[in-house]
């Protein structure tokens, strides 16, 4: 075998090897991958049988808590389109109606999402950027910044 040919089965098996490596790590951050939407656009375009987050705020007097059992029902808003949402587990300390909040989980039977994770902000003042520019875009933003 000359030292060309030697080359090149070198680069060829080398160029395997990367696009194989390539391929695992693309196939690993598929299935972890989590897309945000707002309540809005996921009624209008629901992926099935994936998980989401969905944020926006905690509507007013939504908050509903099944009595002896870790289940709670509420509802998120972008201020256009509400979801249900219902979270079998402890609450975060900072959660409340009114205040934002982004919802890990998948959309389930009857249109009510399902969430594995429930996340609160943190201050006074804190929006998740997902939910700030949601809020944005239906015109509804009430923050102090631009």
């Amino acid at each position: 075998m000359t030292r060309k040919r030697r080359r090149l089965v070198a680069l060829g098996v080398g160029l395997t090897l990367l696009a194989a490596g390539a391929a695992l790590v693309l196939n690993a951050l598929r299935d972890t991958l989590v897309f945000f939407y707002s309540p809005t656009e996921l009624t209008a375009a629901a992926p099935p049988n994936r998980p989401v987050r969905i944020g926006g705020l905690v509507e007013e007097g939504s908050l509903a808590r099944d009595a002896g059992q870790a289940t709670v029902r509420f509802r998120v808003t972008d201020l256009t389109t509400a979801m249900p949402v219902e979270f079998t587990g402890v609450l975060p300390d900072l959660f409340a109606e009114g205040q934002g909040v982004v919802v890990q989980g998948m959309l389930g039977a009857g249109g009510v999402f399902v969430a594995s994770e429930v996340l609160a902000k943190h201050d006074e003042t804190y929006m998740p950027a997902e939910v700030a520019e949601a809020l944005k875009k239906s015109g509804r933003w009430r923050g102090t910044d631009e």
